[in-house]
């Protein structure tokens, strides 16, 4: 049976290495800064990474829906990423939305990010 089970492994494709994205890259998750551009040319996938950097405190990181998104509505403060080096799994394919819900960093800041997550 073990046997088996190492055949079977060696049998599945080669798993593409998953990407960790730093959000910003050196500028990190912060205010005024065109996130859109930033993910253009990017291609997530399942499977990949997305970490936010930012001073502990002065952000923080919402995943929300598309409504969410577009009003910036703010989810209760328990669903919150806030330890400056946030570390969010790409797990699914689809649409995926997030804020900073500091003040009006979403609202007037624009410091929100929507990703298209494919297939790895």
């Amino acid at each position: 049976m073990v046997a088996l089970a190492i055949l079977v492994v060696a049998l599945l494709p080669a798993n593409v290495t998953a990407t960790n994205y730093a959000v910003g890259d050196d500028s990190g998750w912060t205010n005024r800064y065109d996130y859109q551009a930033w993910a253009k040319n990017k291609v997530f996938k399942a499977g990949d990474m997305l970490t936010f950097n930012y001073p502990k405190g002065a952000h923080n990181v919402f995943i929300v829906n598309a409504t969410s998104y577009a009003d910036c509505i703010i989810p209760p403060p328990s669903e919150a990423y806030t330890s400056g080096h946030d570390m969010i799994g790409l797990m699914v394919p689809g649409q995926m939305w997030f804020i900073c819900g500091v003040g009006d960093h979403c609202a007037e800041d624009k410091q929100k990010l929507a990703i298209n997550v494919t297939y790895s």
